[in-house]
């Protein structure tokens, strides 16, 4: 019999069990999961003073520890703030969507932000010589805020060692870089429509909060210079909607990835006499 009473369940009929709907987390576990994830770059952002060594050092030996120690402390602060609040796959963002359409998504996606980063610099440029620069102002502008790349690597390991070189193509820009910080957006996002649903829960209030985590995102870049800072800003802006629009931390992980292999890349290739990019 159906629970109807009209008879025996035939074998075309699919019977459904409805999953018992989750428990709410009390606030105080959010709390802790929001200062544990979402605090974890504060300590770069009140760094201040020029570093004496590169961050990710100058040899592939002292780039392999920095990667391990990074990996290793985002994964324990990470899985404490999950301890706490338990926030489920679909709360992180974790499922893999599109499908196959993640890698070259992922791929067409980092194109498209630098392209976008490349398009609001050139805005800028235009809007500054029409209003305050001439062409010499301008490039004196520009050159003023260039990134201190030295702050984060070896620009002479970088175009002499290959080892090291690879070592950023691939465990640097997809795993320090690309996955951590995106679980870190995500983690973020999760504990800010978990605390408050009525600012954050809708698309818009999503969108809000990807903003203001894209300018935590690029405050800890200052130390870089404060281009560089904005540039990031933009980056983590681009990386959260990308998020948002495939309710998947996937395609963005993978467009951060292959965006900073690539700036690696031009890093390790470029003229000797090019230190900026």
């Amino acid at each position: 019999m159906n629970d109807s009473g009209q008879g025996p369940v035939t074998a075309s009929e699919t019977v459904v069990i409805a999953e018992p709907p989750r428990q709410r987390v009390a606030n105080w576990r959010w709390w802790i999961h929001l200062i544990l994830i979402g605090g974890y770059f504060v300590p770069s952002i009140l760094a201040t003073g020029p570093r004496k060594h590169p961050a990710l050092t100058y040899t592939s030996r002292g780039l392999l520890i920095v990667c391990g120690f990074q990996i290793v402390a985002f994964a324990l602060v990470f899985g404490l703030g999950w301890l706490s609040s338990r926030a489920t796959k679909d709360e992180l963002l974790l499922g893999w969507r599109p499908k196959w359409w993640v890698i070259p998504l992922g791929i067409g996606y980092s194109v498209a932000i630098r392209i976008g980063v490349a398009m609001v610099a050139m805005l800028v440029s235009v809007i500054l010589l029409a209003t305050v620069f001439d062409q010499r102002q301008l490039t004196e502008f520009w050159r003023s805020g260039e990134p201190n790349i030295r702050e984060i690597v070896s620009i002479s390991t970088a175009r002499s060692d290959p080892v090291y070189v690879w070592l950023l193509l691939t465990i640097v820009s997809f795993v320090v870089a690309g996955l951590r910080e995106e679980l870190w957006r995500s983690g973020t996002l999760a504990a800010m429509r978990a605390l408050w649903p009525r600012a954050f829960g809708s698309r818009f209030g999503e969108v809000v909060a990807v903003v203001l985590i894209a300018i935590e995102f690029g405050a800890g870049h200052v130390r870089l210079g404060i281009f560089a800072a904005i540039a990031a800003g933009l980056l983590g802006l681009f990386l959260g909607l990308i998020m948002l629009a495939h309710r998947s931390i996937w395609p963005a992980v993978l467009a951060h990835g292959f965006f900073d292999a690539t700036s690696f890349a031009l890093l390790a290739w470029l003229p000797v006499n090019v230190q900026h990019f």
